[in-house]
């Protein structure tokens, strides 16, 4: 439905035909001869429509009154030539064009289509927005346990500061969710939130894909380039798997952290940034210092406000709350209609051991939700992976008889390399570590790393 348009204009024979032209146009017209009739009609309007020159109150003052109210009707501003710099200061108020008389009629159409376009992707970004805060606000994210409810409390006094955050924890404990939370609760939650992947990223791009790179800094680059910092800049930064970066990378994040600055790959010129850092891993960044695989400086450089996610057996008091919470998420999604989940079905995954944490649990219930027949999840649809639950450290871990920690831990290496082909990167994974830990145990084996 098209919008009500009030039309602000003293010359009644322009008045008319504007007005005449708008109704052929499906439009609901208002018109009116003066500022003062005018503002007794804004409040219905959709959109404004006004001369710059009227008697009493003026073009300027009716714009300048209707913002101090905190209304968002586009305003257009209609303005003779020998006055464009008063149509330039109406927008400088407020007003979201202008049309110099005379114009087309078909100008014009085009001029209000183009504002009420512009208004509707900015009420739509502005709901997308108070959407993204509605999920990253405390209250949707399922965590009632002790330990959870203690992290809460963590992120609201830290959100507010620019203090660099460090989350660790397994993998799917939800690191990603929090850093998105800390950022949406803090003063840059209308900045920009960028998310940087480091395990993903290979490491001889990893430089310029940060830091962004000039035109022929290398063989491809046609043009320059912003990196993920410079596309940040006064919002956040989220790191993840901070663990997983090279030492000449640790150096250049060191210098941002500590000075706000860095330079462009294939450039000499400092750059200058604003960016809140936070950082995740799933590793003991402790054990990598130790190994000489992270800088110790950095370390204690994002290490500012560390936050420990703890593990979903270790907060088995939220697996009902999230398991409902899925059911409803993804049962809407899917277009399942599940009504819920009955209690033997809660107690068979609170039985179970979820390596893959609060990840796996949405996996199972996405899962079971699609290969259900009944109204509601019961026991026998809750489809729980069937590998074998890992061993914990009450039920003890021996060494191959007569042999050395250090001589089993070099055997397994060994096993890997030969497993994964000779392929570094794909031993590491195989053992868990990072490409630079395997490469330190290699180096200290007296192997090339």
């Amino acid at each position: 439905m098209k919008p009500r348009i009030l039309i602000i204009e003293d010359e009644e024979k322009l008045r008319r035909v504007l007005e005449l032209h708008l109704r052929s146009a499906g439009y609901e017209v208002d018109a009116a001869a003066s500022g003062e009739e005018g503002w007794k009609l804004a409040d219905r309007a959709g959109l404004i429509l006004t001369d710059l020159r009227l008697p009493g109150m003026d073009g300027l003052e009716f714009i300048a009154r209707l913002r101090r109210q905190n209304t968002r009707t586009p305003v257009i501003v209609m303005t003779a030539y020998g006055t464009v710099e008063t149509a330039v200061e109406a927008m400088k108020k407020g007003a979201e064009d202008f049309l110099l008389k005379p114009f087309s009629l078909d100008h014009l159409s085009a001029v209000i289509q183009k504002a009420l376009q512009r208004r509707e992707l900015e009420d739509e970004n502005r709901r997308l927005r108070e959407e993204l805060g509605r999920r990253y606000d405390f209250r949707n994210i399922i965590g009632r346990s002790p330990l959870m409810q203690e992290i809460f409390a963590a992120i609201q006094r830290v959100a507010p500061t620019r203090a660099t955050v460090l989350l660790c924890g397994e993998s799917g404990t939800g690191k990603d969710l929090i850093a998105r939370a800390i950022h949406y609760h803090s003063p840059r939650r209308d900045r920009p939130f960028v998310k940087i992947n480091c395990s993903a990223l290979p490491e001889n791009l990893m430089e310029s894909e940060l830091f962004g790179f000039e035109k022929g800094a290398f063989t491809g680059a046609v043009a320059a380039k912003p990196g993920k910092f410079e596309q940040a800049d006064t919002g956040t930064v989220f790191l993840d798997e901070i663990g997983d970066v090279p030492p000449s990378i640790q150096v250049k994040l060191l210098r941002v952290l500590q000075e706000r600055e860095f330079e462009r790959l294939g450039s000499n010129k400092t750059r200058q940034v604003d960016v809140r850092v936070i950082a995740a891993t799933n590793q003991d960044l402790r054990a990598a210092l130790e190994q000489g695989a992270f800088r110790e400086d950095l370390y204690y450089r994002l290490n500012v406000v560390p936050l420990n996610l703890p593990p979903l057996r270790e907060r088995r008091e939220d697996i009902p709350f999230l398991a409902e919470h899925f059911v409803r998420e993804l049962g809407a999604a899917l277009g399942r209609p599940v009504e819920g989940i009955s209690e033997a079905a809660i107690r068979k995954l609170m039985a179970y051991h979820w390596p893959g944490n609060v990840r796996e649990l949405e996996n199972v219930i996405e899962r079971s939700l699609v290969l259900c027949s009944g109204p509601v999840l019961e026991a026998d649809d809750i489809k729980l992976d069937t590998a074998p639950r890992a061993r914990s450290p009450a039920e003890g871990y021996f060494l191959p008889e007569g042999m050395t920690l250090e001589e089993f831990e070099q055997a397994v290496i060994r096993e890997a390399l030969k497993r994964a082909g000779g392929n570094k990167s794909q031993a590491a994974r195989l053992l868990g570590l990072t490409r630079n830990a395997l490469r330190y145990r290699l180096s200290q084996m007296g192997l090339d790393g």
